[in-house]
């Protein structure tokens, strides 16, 4: 592709629809706490490694083979910022989901959503900021925008930091309502966040329809990219299988939707990234969903022959 139309041009996403967004997925994060107690995380604190593993692929390995992903395909500058920001990103909201769907180590999965949130604030903005800058075409671009790594270590916090406490505060001090709460909510929430990203797809399906295929291989190329780097490293590490496939999932199902929510913030939705993140949040529905159903036939088959 030699025309850089999607360096330049901005998604449309108007200011209110925005702040919907922000509430949106801050009631999702909250949801999800809602189910996560102190005691979780005490059979993971006797036994770190699954843990230490997990959050090894998410923020030391995949951003560090993203960067070699973009080095070795050149997309253009806003892709490559795209899938940087993607990549920088903590474990989605689904994950814990599609784990329960894969009979994986549920309890892996939520601890891994809540440490790895938490860790977000300071390393996704870390993340972002270092392999964009890394790589010579996405940074003379970020330059030239000029955002400030603090102001969105912020918003982060806000986005999730804050609400990943507020309801773990409420499970603990009300567990049966915090766990009622959190199966309306938390489906609620994401459908709504869901219809959102539709609707922004929808009003610039001009621009998506035009570069729907160039964008459709590399968010599928980087997405195996992610599955892999979580499943090899639970491999090198002789993992259980429930294990390897909670490491696996929330290597590959990430939080898009923050990624998308700091492109409309700080980038205006600039063309390539807010693309990328778009279609990833998705498509990566798709491929949890594909990969739960192989994991479950295949225990379901081992069960039956046992």
């Amino acid at each position: 592709m030699t025309d850089n139309i999607l360096d330049n041009i901005h998604i449309n996403f108007d200011s209110g629809s925005l702040w919907i967004m922000n509430l949106v997925l801050s009631l999702v994060m909250f949801g999800v706490a809602l189910e996560i107690s102190i005691s979780d995380f005490k059979p993971l604190w006797l036994k770190p490694k699954a843990l230490l593993v997990g959050l090894c692929g998410q923020f030391i390995l995949l951003p560090a083979l993203t960067f070699l992903l973009v080095f070795a395909i050149e997309p253009l500058p806003s892709i490559a910022l795209g899938m940087f920001m993607v990549a920088a990103c903590p474990g989605g909201n689904i994950s814990n989901f599609i784990s329960y769907l894969s009979k994986a180590n549920t309890a892996l999965s939520v601890s891994l959503t809540a440490i790895a949130t938490m860790l977000a604030v300071i390393m996704t903005p870390l993340n972002f900021h270092f392999y964009s800058m890394l790589y010579e075409p996405s940074s003379n671009l970020i330059q030239d925008i000029s955002i400030s790594p603090v102001e969105m270590i912020k918003l982060v916090f806000l986005l999730l930091g804050l609400p990943l406490m507020l309801g773990m505060y409420v499970n603990h001090r009300k567990p049966k309502i915090a766990l009622k709460m959190a199966k309306k909510l938390k489906v609620v929430s994401l459908v709504f966040f869901i219809c959102l990203v539709f609707i922004a797809l929808y009003n610039n399906r001009v621009i998506f329809m035009d570069y729907i295929f160039y964008v459709f291989w590399i968010v599928l190329i980087h997405n195996l990219v992610a599955f892999s780097t979580g499943y090899s490293l639970g491999r090198i590490f002789r993992l259980p299988e429930d294990s390897l496939r909670s490491i696996t999932i929330e290597t590959g199902i990430q939080n898009s939707g923050l990624g998308l929510l700091l492109i409309f913030t700080f980038f205006d939705g600039l063309g390539g990234m807010a693309l990328i993140a778009a279609f990833w949040g998705v498509w990566h529905i798709m491929s949890g969903l594909i990969l739960a159903a192989f994991w479950n036939r295949k225990s379901v088959a081992k069960e039956t022959i046992a």
